[in-house]
């Protein structure tokens, strides 16, 4: 690992790549008597994942879930590419860098167990909510003070955007 702060690297984010459970929810699952698996998601982590997109961020979903209640949630926002059911998170990584031509340096990418390490070594800059497991905390060069479906993506999406002027700028234009 380089020895730049995470803050180095939010002038040149362009692009965030987000895990779902754990991340974008609290890992924790509601079993129906049906079967069905209902999860809770944070209205502010998806109203940063909307002001993102609406400011021209790339927002992408890997995640070995595969609730279509998630991608339907996620489409609502305006996730532009989401990938469920993903077992092998590399491929599905360097399937959107060469889809949309991505530099790893230029990348956000927040996960919170085993599964997201590849991948998080790979890019610029690894993340994870605060209650990720260790092993993800040893490898992100931010750790999120906010816990998994708490507040977490939001948190380090508001940074890239403050940082790069985005963050106010698209809820002005919306009453200007």
């Amino acid at each position: 690992m380089d020895s730049k702060s995470y803050k180095e690297y939010l002038n040149d984010i362009n692009t965030f790549i987000f895990d779902v459970d754990g991340v974008l929810t609290d890992s924790s699952v509601l079993v129906t008597s049906g079967g069905e698996m209902l999860r809770k998601m944070s209205t502010r982590d998806g109203y940063a994942l909307k002001t993102a997109v609406d400011a021209g961020f790339l927002i992408c979903i890997i995640s070995g879930g595969k609730n279509e209640g998630v991608r339907k949630r996620l489409e609502g926002l305006g996730v532009q590419e989401i990938s469920l059911g993903a077992h092998d998170k590399v491929v599905n990584l360097n399937s959107l860098i060469e889809k949309h031509q991505l530099k790893l340096e230029n990348i956000v990418y927040m996960g919170d167990d085993l599964p997201d390490i590849p991948p998080m070594k790979l890019i610029g800059l690894p993340t994870c909510p605060q209650d990720a497991v260790p092993e993800v905390k040893a490898v992100s060069k931010y750790i999120s003070h906010k816990n998994g479906g708490h507040g977490s993506v939001r948190d380090i999406i508001e940074q890239v955007l403050k940082v790069q002027g985005h963050w106010m700028k698209v809820f002005d234009a919306q009453y200007d």
